[in-house]
């Protein structure tokens, strides 16, 4: 839990500075959406590969290598001098973050597994937390005038030895596997389950929401409100917040009431948050409205995770790793592609192109029983 509240705060650092930088660079809201396509660029070139290497040298290796890697590469995008070079920086944080993300998500599903109790969306409310307090600090670098270029690598140089000694007591559980599948024949690669690719459809526009906030929230209420930068991160914090106490409840609720049961309230919340921040009339309601959909995005990754790894029919480490490619290039090929509705529109125009996604995210909440078994589904989950 410690190591997953540890490795979003640089991420989360940055995000209140993509104002300040799109400002300094000079670019609208189009050239800032095909800058951040360098991260969904990053995700789809190291995913494929991704689960390989956590297969062959295990969640834990790869979380304290990977962060290693993540801490230099974080500092790229705020000393970016065009959006070309902000699209390179940010490829190769979109391939850092996905990697040290995978072995995260792997790491808890062999906890969960081994401890025998529900702890995956425990673990995603301390990433929450981890984000929100990056956005925090982020905001108040903005507030002191620190530029961006030394206050992103200040917060990664401050946390990565942390990071690494917490990594260094994490258990391997992996060992055993990992010899088995070392003399055993190499299986050939198959296509993911009708079951598995119906989970990464749900997690699709919950991915898609979340990286549209963390990107466009500070834009939003600072082209439609004129909120300063420093205001403006709040909107993010906000919203980081509400998705660590929906994360926080998450294993309490998926054990009462199932996680079916639970995904569909979250998602009705979620489309009602997004509904509020459209037709927000000041600054205050839409930061309302952000903090809504926070709590309605909040469990449908870590459900979906717990949901992939429990399918019998390939290794955890390759339908996590597939789930992960799906909810990361949905979460950062969202803000781009607001970021050109919003350029022929309107900042609200393109926050309500998340809906139609939202809504397939609703209709396929019934997908994360799969793997789990109807035995996994408490009673209370038919009220």
């Amino acid at each position: 839990m410690f190591i997953f509240f540890l490795q979003p705060i640089a991420f989360g650092s940055w995000l209140p500075r993509i104002p300040d930088v799109q400002q300094h660079l000079g670019v609208g809201p189009a050239g800032l959406a095909l800058a951040l396509l360098g991260m969904p660029v990053g995700t789809l070139l190291t995913l494929p590969f991704a689960g390989r290497l956590v297969a062959s040298i295990g969640a834990r290796a790869t979380i304290i290598y990977g962060f290693i890697v993540y801490s230099a590469v974080m500092a790229l995008p705020a000393l970016a001098w065009n959006a070309e070079t902000l699209f390179v920086a940010l490829m190769f944080a979109g391939s850092a973050v996905s990697t040290l993300e995978l072995g995260l998500n792997v790491k808890a599903d062999e906890v969960e597994k081994h401890g025998g109790k529900p702890i995956m969306s425990t673990c995603h409310g301390f990433w929450s937390l981890g984000i929100m307090v990056g956005s925090v600090v982020g905001s108040v670098f903005a507030a002191l005038g620190v530029p961006a270029a030394i206050a992103i690598p200040l917060a990664a140089i401050i946390v990565l030895p942390v990071a690494l000694y917490v990594g260094n007591l994490l258990p391997d559980h992996g060992k055993e596997e990992r010899a088995a599948a070392a003399t055993a024949p190499k299986a050939r690669w198959q296509p993911p389950g009708a079951m598995l690719l119906g989970i990464c459809l749900f997690v699709f526009g919950i991915g898609m929401t979340e990286g549209a906030v963390a990107d466009w929230s500070a834009v939003f209420l600072r082209d439609v409100f004129g909120s300063p930068t420093a205001q403006a991160g709040i909107g993010y914090s906000v919203f980081a917040a509400l998705v660590a106490t929906g994360r926080f409840s998450g294993d309490w609720l998926r054990t009462r009431y199932g996680a079916v049961a639970v995904a569909r309230f979250c998602g009705t919340c979620a489309l009602i948050g997004l509904a509020i921040v459209y037709f927000a009339g000041s600054p205050e309601i839409a930061i309302v409205g952000f903090a809504v959909v926070g709590f309605g995005v909040s469990v449908g990754f870590p459900l979906a995770v717990s949901a992939a790894a429990s399918l019998k029919d390939r290794p955890a480490s390759s339908s996590v790793a597939t789930l992960s490619f799906i909810a990361l290039t949905g979460f950062l090929i969202g803000p781009p592609m607001i970021g050109f509705v919003a350029e022929h529109t309107s900042m609200r125009g393109g926050l309500a192109m998340l809906l139609p996604f939202l809504g397939l995210s609703l209709i396929l909440t019934g997908t994360l029983r799969a793997g789990m078994g109807r035995k996994a589904e408490p009673a209370s989950a038919a009220a």
